[in-house]
């Protein structure tokens, strides 16, 4: 007898996976997919089965080993934000033409309106663009269930499946029922073409036609998956096309009474064609509910907007930025809306900050002191909790793009000509995208000064353990930086005048130096202190 349990959205994903038999989860924490591999790295089912759980280093490397194992037979997971499938595109297009052979899950989570991104790209596009079904649930069940169903889908066709889901679906908790018997994980077994993973351009063209030609089984799989529905409804003036959490917030606007209108409700892609010409052909107006970009709404029109009376994103119906959210849907359809009262002026808005006693504030403070002579805007920073040094009261940094930019971004700088450029990272992510950064600085000795914060973790998205950790000072001696512009020092605030003489010091230096400021996070202190008085 099954029995409901209390997930996330995450949570139903890393279950399903596990009881779908799962070998490997591969992953780096960005929010909002964070909480799928932590829950499997503290699983007993995953503990028990030896299945693999520990953080890759980026996002690339968690893809490229997500696809060994399924190279080996074995089941594999992948997951990531958003942003962090760019870091992975080379290895995911490609494994689209190597195939898969145990079962290749990509897990990725959208952030529309950006909670904590530095955009809200829709993945969708990457997977049309490579040719890789979709599957995005509308609910925690679904969830759960496409999880499961999707590593069988994926051995079927020996293809990589994408599974997206979006921050609310993600970070909200409904019960799930789970599968009365977990399926056992694979025994290895390789694939019987050895040459299958080998992309040679002779042997590339072949599996490439060979994608191509899997494409019409996989839209007869979605015109025919219990995934999506196709429900009738009386009134034929309007149709909607809701997708993945979209049908969701449909539902939330009906609860009283059944919607009037004809539905399809899309969750596994490619679009269902035949089932969206029904509704086209039915009704004298379209509205397209989907979260992210106008990916159907956008299939529809065409490039000539000759598809008829299409309502979406794209013509203003809803926003084109930003969530969707069950209020927007109301309002599309006609639906008078309750809203709570608006927040008054009184109330503050509270911006993020750093804890208190954070070990960067140390760092900043000294670094604001040391910079003062020469201005504003030579500080390049990167993505994490020292983000924040861009606010008051430090407006410190002066840039944040994408992990491992900051670096990069002080040597293109300093190879301009400004003088002293300055690179802020952070230990996880230096080890996540900064590496090649700096032995690109090395390589042509450009004078920079490159501050690894190092709080030893990843503090950013909860604490995780860092692969920088007890390790920074030996890295960068190993890319190439002369140890004696490596100086390591302790950002508290009585260190203060020593700490601003070093970064002075090597501002001044013109070569690549590297200044290292290490305190542990106060967070994961505080969490290790608690845990010692157990």
């Amino acid at each position: 007898m099954s029995v409901k349990q209390l997930f996330l959205g995450d949570e139903a994903i890393a279950q399903g996976a596990l009881d779908a038999g799962l070998s490997g989860v591969y992953a780096y924490p960005g929010t909002p997919s964070t909480e799928i591999t932590e829950f499997i790295q503290h699983s007993r089912q995953a503990i028990e089965g030896n299945v693999h759980r520990e953080w890759a280093s980026n996002e690339k490397t968690a893809m490229e080993a997500a696809i060994g194992m399924s190279y080996a037979g074995k089941r594999a997971m992948v997951c990531m934000k958003h942003v962090g499938l760019n870091v992975a595109a080379d290895p995911f297009m490609n494994s689209a033409i190597t195939g898969a052979n145990g079962g290749l899950v990509v897990v990725v989570a959208d952030d529309p309106s950006m909670h904590s991104s530095q955009d809200e790209q829709d993945s969708r596009f990457f997977a049309k663009f490579a040719f890789v079904p979709i599957f995005e649930p509308s609910n925690q069940q679904e969830a759960y269930d496409m999880a499961f169903e999707a590593f069988d889908f994926s051995e079927k066709y020996r293809i990589p499946v994408m599974l997206r889901v979006t921050t609310r679906l993600a970070h909200s908790r409904a019960g799930v029922e789970r599968r009365a018997n977990p399926r056992p994980q694979n025994e290895i077994h390789l694939h019987e073409n050895p040459k299958q993973f080998i992309l040679l351009p002779a042997l590339a063209k072949k599996y490439y036609q060979q994608l191509l030609d899997k494409q019409p089984d996989l839209e007869k799989e979605a015109e025919n998956s219990p995934f999506n529905k196709y429900i009738d409804g009386e009134n034929k003036s309007l149709g909607i096309i809701a997708s993945g959490i979209g049908y969701n917030y449909l539902m939330e606007n009906y609860v009283q009474t059944p919607c009037p209108y004809p539905v399809l409700k899309i969750s596994q892609y490619p679009v269902p064609a035949k089932q969206v010409a029904k509704l086209v052909d039915e009704c004298s107006a379209v509205l397209v509910l989907e979260e992210g970009y106008p990916l159907i709404e956008e299939q529809l029109r065409g490039l000539l907007n000759r598809g008829g009376n299409i309502k979406g994103r794209l013509d203003g119906t809803l926003s084109r930025a930003g969530e969707l959210t069950p209020n927007m849907v109301g309002k599309a359809l006609g639906i008078e809306q309750v809203e709570g009262m608006p927040v008054p002026d009184i109330v503050m808005p509270r911006p993020p900050a750093l804890c208190t006693g954070c070990p960067h504030i140390d760092s900043y403070i000294a670094l604001n002191e040391a910079m003062q002579p020469y201005g504003e805007g030579r500080v390049f920073s990167d993505i994490g909790c020292y983000t924040l040094g861009a606010l008051p009261p430090y407006n410190a940094i002066y840039s944040t793009v994408d992990m491992g930019a900051s670096i990069t971004m002080a040597k293109g700088a300093a190879d301009a000509g400004l003088r002293p450029a300055v690179a802020v990272i952070g230990d996880s992510t230096f080890t996540h995208s900064g590496m090649t950064s700096l032995l690109d600085a090395v390589y042509e000795n450009t004078p920079i000064t490159v501050l690894i914060l190092d709080n030893s973790t990843t503090g950013m998205t909860g604490g995780q353990d860092s692969h920088a950790f007890g390790r920074v000072f030996e890295i960068c001696k190993g890319l190439g930086v002369s140890e004696e512009h490596i100086r390591v020092l302790k950002p508290l605030r009585n260190r203060h005048d020593e700490n601003v003489a070093i970064i002075k010091e090597e501002l001044a230096h013109e070569g690549v130096s590297v200044i290292v400021p290490t305190r542990e996070c106060v967070q994961t202190l505080s969490r290790r202190m608690k845990a010692k008085l157990k």
